[in-house]
């Protein structure tokens, strides 16, 4: 004790340490439920088998006290950005859905190479917007949950049943951080059928969607060309169209274009080019180009 305190008196500075200490250890996580009572006839086993539970001890949780509302502030501090530009619609010979492949990380671009459509079972797609590993993560969830819905009642789901599993899902996981946005197409009895789902729980059902930071150039040229009686040939080429102007606006979204066609007899992949070969066989001649056009008030 110090000598200038009287007994009983206590230093401001001693409490506030015995309280960051009492929060820090209440903040620990409680590993005692992984302790086996080992005897002297029974082999380690669990994280004392390989031993991991001294190394969890090493990352505690960060000494807050709400760490939900403490996640939620820590991603509007980061901000992480994300390219994609996807899009789908229905016409007279069924849906399509056409994506790039880029991935990026921040303001680095991470892989070129990204299958942004993932195949639920033969007469679903889903695609892929926002944080990569959400968007797989769940959709493949959202296959088993399919799978088992067509092993229960002996015939496939809906693409609006599908679309409500995962917007359930999602609405369950609201505020906890996911990034999604996304897209499940597909045929069943009642015919085509398209719905936008995203991480906070919204479900909207529509003939034409676009999602991704390269949404807004695709919805130009989508708004240009799209109407219901277009062909198969002339809808597949308006949706790699539409991608490949948007990936030449935005940085974020690149790579490849592919592209689906879903019918009464379910998805066929019909388009996967460059986006960089697509750039020369719509402009061959670089001055012809939009961008490089000549300002007719400069004449």
């Amino acid at each position: 004790m110090r000598a200038d305190l009287q007994p009983g008196q206590h230093s401001a500075q001693s409490f506030s340490g015995a309280r960051r200490r009492s929060e820090t250890a209440a903040m620990k996580l409680d590993m005692s439920i992984l302790h086996t009572g080992l005897g002297a006839s029974k082999e380690a086993c669990g994280l004392e088998a390989v031993g991991l539970e001294a190394a969890m001890d090493s990352f505690p949780l960060p000494p807050v006290k709400d760490i939900d509302s403490f996640e939620r502030e820590v991603i509007e501090y980061v901000k992480p950005n994300h390219g994609t530009t996807t899009l789908g619609f229905i016409f007279q010979g069924g849906v399509i859905i056409a994506v790039d492949s880029r991935a990026s990380q921040g303001s680095y671009i991470s892989s070129q190479t990204v299958k942004k459509v993932i195949e639920i079972n033969p007469y679903l797609l889903g695609t892929m917007a926002g944080g990569a590993a959400d968007c797989q993560y769940w959709e493949r969830n959202l296959g088993r949950q399919c799978r088992l819905y067509e092993l229960a009642n002996g015939k496939r789901i809906t693409v609006r049943g599908a679309s409500k599993l995962l917007a359930n899902t999602m609405f369950s996981y609201r505020g906890m951080g996911l990034s999604m946005g996304t897209m499940v197409a597909g045929w069943d009895e009642a015919g085509p059928g398209l719905y936008y789902v995203d991480s906070d729980g919204q479900r909207t059902k529509g003939k034409v969607f676009s999602v991704g930071s390269g949404s807004l150039y695709a919805y130009g040229v989508l708004d240009e060309g799209y109407n219901w009686d277009l062909s198969v040939d002339e809808a597949i080429e308006l949706g790699q169209r539409s991608i490949y102007h948007a990936t030449f606006r935005d940085a974020a979204s690149g790579g490849t274009v592919s592209v689906y066609h879903v019918t009464e007899a379910g998805w066929t992949k019909v388009r996967g080019a460059d986006v960089g070969e697509l750039h020369f066989q719509y402009y061959p001649v670089p001055e012809e180009h939009p961008c490089n056009s000549v300002d007719p008030l400069a004449i």
